[in-house]
């Protein structure tokens, strides 16, 4: 028997989707003030990356978050998200920021 170490890895890709959907189509037009204020804390591009971190460090692969967002770019499902301009420059700045290089902490030991 092969033991499981991220028995929950199917439900953070699900979440990496969700938080990059979510993140992508940004706030209705119509939508009230409590969601637009949490959209405005909750959904920049420094608070994805944080949220697909966090699933990468839980089994996710860095491979498999790409392949997610070439989905939405490219499969049928998100065709209304293809056409709207606005969509696609949030998803270009998300991809610049998921290629960045981590910051490594250094530790000292004095």
């Amino acid at each position: 028997m092969k033991a499981n170490n991220y028995a929950l890895k199917d439900w953070h890709l699900e979440h990496v989707e969700k938080v990059v959907i979510r993140f992508i189509k940004g706030v209705a037009p119509d939508a009230s003030s409590f969601e637009k204020r949490n959209y405005k804390k909750y959904s920049t591009v420094a608070s994805c990356a944080k949220q697909i971190e966090y699933d990468i460090k839980h089994g996710v692969t860095h491979d498999e978050v790409m392949a997610v967002v070439r989905k939405v770019r490219h499969d049928k499902q998100y065709k209304e998200l293809q056409k709207n301009q606005e969509a696609i420059q949030r998803l270009e700045e998300l991809e610049r920021q998921l290629a960045l290089p981590k910051k490594v902490v250094a530790s000292s030991f004095f």
